[in-house]
């Protein structure tokens, strides 16, 4: 099957504006801007067949063009990143078998997060689009709590059901705990990570739906699919050690940085 991976990015963020284009230490003190560290880790996934840089601004293409990335240009009209894929899958002349989202936030996204994706979605023929979701451990719990203790937006967190069909996504930490873990120790919560891998037509279906009330309360694009009652397949995926987080505010840069200094990624 083909695969597109498709990495969207605005420059006019509400929350961030300019974000693609933050720069990033590495370990070794060499500085890239989020866009270039985010396509650096779509090229290391394997069975890919084509990856792209989305966006509607030129200084975002000319960064992108400049490192060596190849862009697609789509319309500022794009409300989220679903929809710039969605465009830019057209405007290549379609034929993919699945088309990746990898969002520009997810520098630290691991190749194996978004191979397991895939297989995930080639194995269920039911799934229209799968994501894939991390189980928590205290230490990422407590990121996020202390995230919305501080009114930050921070990560995603999911619940599913027994077969892995998504029930929500929340900007909220949910499910609710009250117990206290150890940094190291496994809790209930799924930390969503941001990346989809869609079927050609229901992304193609996605820009023509309104945004749903859930989607508008919580800004998550992927709950227009459920809220069109199409199935989204949830793929638990492991850290194998590796940290992860996604860039959502500028508290996140250090907190980055240190963790990729500690991988020793450059």
């Amino acid at each position: 099957m083909s695969v597109l991976i498709v990495i969207p990015a605005r420059y006019a963020s509400t929350r961030y504006p300019g974000k693609p284009l933050v720069a990033l230490k590495g370990a070794g003190g060499a500085s890239r801007n989020l866009i270039e560290r985010s396509w650096l880790a779509a090229g290391e996934v394997r069975g890919v067949d084509r990856v792209v840089v989305a966006t509607d601004d030129d200084r975002i293409k000319d960064a992108a063009e400049g490192f060596g990335a190849e862009v697609v240009m789509t319309s500022s009209d794009c409300v989220n990143g679903t929809e710039r894929c969605a465009e830019a899958h057209t405007a290549l002349g379609g034929g993919y078998d699945i088309v990746v989202n990898l969002q520009g936030d997810a520098p630290l996204t691991p190749h194996w997060f978004v191979e397991d994706l895939v297989k995930g979605l080639q194995s269920n023929p039911q799934a229209e689009i799968a994501t894939p979701v991390l189980r928590c451990d205290g230490a990422a719990l407590n990121s996020l709590l202390a995230d919305r203790k501080a009114d930050r937006v921070g990560g995603t967190t999911a619940v599913f059901a027994a077969n892995h069909q998504a029930l929500y996504f929340s900007k909220e930490v949910v499910p609710f705990t009250s117990e206290v873990y150890g940094d190291d120790a496994p809790t209930p919560v799924f930390h969503h990570v941001g990346v989809y891998a869609y079927r050609p037509d229901a992304l193609a279906a996605y820009p023509s739906w309104k945004a749903g009330p859930l989607e508008q309360l919580e800004g998550l694009e992927q709950l227009r699919f459920m809220e069109n009652g199409r199935s989204v397949l949830c793929v638990e995926v492991e850290a194998k050690g590796r940290a992860f987080w996604e860039l959502n505010n500028p508290e996140d840069v250090p907190k980055i940085e240190a963790m990729m200094a500690q991988m020793g990624l450059e």
